[in-house]
């Protein structure tokens, strides 16, 4: 059943049927999700509307690749979910970047040595202040992830 999913687009919330369409599954399976995985809690607004953000769309993503491609049971997913999700926290309690796909360079002071050496002490300087302002938007960025 290895089925490519659509691309995830930039908005903020997202309705249960374009989460079905973007998830690849019906919106009462949708629903029965949220009573089996307690970490799925979508935004309810007037008549009871879901509104789902960002996370939960991977979230149930990664629901329905443990279920559907990899066989998982209900229960087995919500323990690999349970696991994954303790993984991340551990991960960011320790400092750790978690941003997939995106390889981290860890820089230390040897290597800014190395990158002044090659460059005029003021290029060394605008470059370190760049490499200083993109590690900030990054951790800006992460935080608005988790």
């Amino acid at each position: 059943m290895e089925k490519t999913l659509p691309p995830i687009p930039a908005k903020r919330y997202f309705t249960i049927g374009e989460v079905g369409d973007l998830c690849g599954v019906k919106p009462h399976v949708l629903r029965y999700w949220e009573q089996e995985f307690t970490q799925l809690r979508p935004m309810k607004r007037r008549g009871n509307r879901r509104y789902y953000q960002h996370h939960e769309v991977l979230m149930i993503r990664r629901i329905r690749d443990l279920l559907y491609d990899q066989g998982f049971t209900i229960t087995g997913a919500r323990n690999k979910m349970q696991e994954l999700l303790q993984s991340e926290r551990d991960k960011k309690r320790n400092g750790e970047v978690m941003l997939d796909g995106v390889e981290v360079l860890e820089v230390d002071d040897a290597d800014l040595e190395d990158f002044e050496d090659s460059q005029g002490a003021e290029q060394a300087e605008d470059g370190a202040l760049q490499l200083f302002q993109v590690r900030r938007e990054l951790f800006e960025i992460r935080e608005l992830l988790a």
